[in-house]
């Protein structure tokens, strides 16, 4: 559903196991033999919406190719607590080494995605789009980002080299909004959209006032978003962004803006609880 290019994560995968497993499962070489064979499933402690099943199918197959690894529900689905998400057989030896890596991706991937469809369903029935940011774990962006899709938002711009924002210490190192955004404009392919990061309705107007195609609203509150939407009356793309979170991001976008940007759904997304168990 939600599908990742296994190029943009195999390298993670592999030192993951690396820092794992390093030269060898001591515990199971010490107690299973190796032609054993199991069965087990991956089954959820919680309500949640699953994503990760491309690295933790990955895991178990650089452990052993020949281990089965049959999802039972899609990335992107909801599913209960005590249901059974992938059914998995092969030697035992290869299950109990692949297992915590595996579980650890789900585990982490399925909280980003928990996470953003809450987001999603507060703002339902407004405008507004709950979207991530660069805030992701080192090495993990491409994972972290397909699980921000998985749970029903939108990407923000994947790295530095795929969009333009002008921040705030751009705008002091240029010497003002205007001359930040038009020197951007000045450079950049006609196709290419600018965004510009203010702090105020006066940043805002001038930011219109310089061409700017995007403005990101920083920790304005509801009242200031209003009227920044009011005063912008629809000329450029409006972003809120700053300290959102589920308390507060349905009455920011009752306040009328495009988009809401929130690091949370990357940075502080809690792991979901799942367990891998025999048969």
């Amino acid at each position: 559903m939600i599908p990742v290019d296994r190029l943009s994560f195999e390298p993670v995968v592999r030192q993951a196991l690396a820092e794992d497993v390093g030269s060898g499962d001591l515990t199971t070489a010490l107690t299973v033999d190796p032609d054993v064979r199991a069965r087990a499933e991956i089954i959820s402690r919680q309500a949640l919406v699953l994503s990760g099943l491309g690295p933790a199918r990955l895991t178990f197959e650089l452990v052993d190719p020949s281990v089965r690894f049959d999802a039972l529900v899609p990335e992107g689905a909801r599913a209960v607590s005590g249901q059974v998400l992938v059914e998995i057989q092969g030697a035992a030896a290869s299950i109990l080494t692949a297992e915590r890596v595996a579980l650890n991706y789900m585990m982490r991937l399925s909280g980003v995605a928990t996470l953003t469809a809450r987001f999603v369903e507060a703002v339902r029935g407004t405008r507004a789009r709950i979207v991530d940011t660069r805030k992701t774990t080192p090495g993990l962006r491409a994972l972290e980002k397909a699980a921000v899709r998985a749970g029903g938002g939108a990407n923000h711009r994947f790295g530095l080299y795929d969009g333009v924002l002008i921040k705030d210490n751009h705008i002091a190192a240029a010497g003002s909004i205007t001359a930040a955004v038009s020197r951007a404009k000045g450079r950049a392919p006609h196709t290419l959209k600018i965004e510009v990061e203010v702090e105020d309705l006066g940043g805002l107007e001038e930011a219109i006032q310089a061409g700017a195609d995007i403005v990101l609203l920083d920790n304005m509150t509801p009242g200031q978003l209003a009227e920044a939407v009011r005063l912008a009356r629809g000329r450029v793309v409006l972003e809120a962004s700053g300290g959102v979170n589920l308390e507060t991001v349905a009455e920011v976008a009752a306040s009328g803006v495009d988009v809401i940007s929130i690091g949370a759904l990357t940075h502080s997304a809690p792991a979901v609880d799942l367990s891998l168990r025999f048969l």
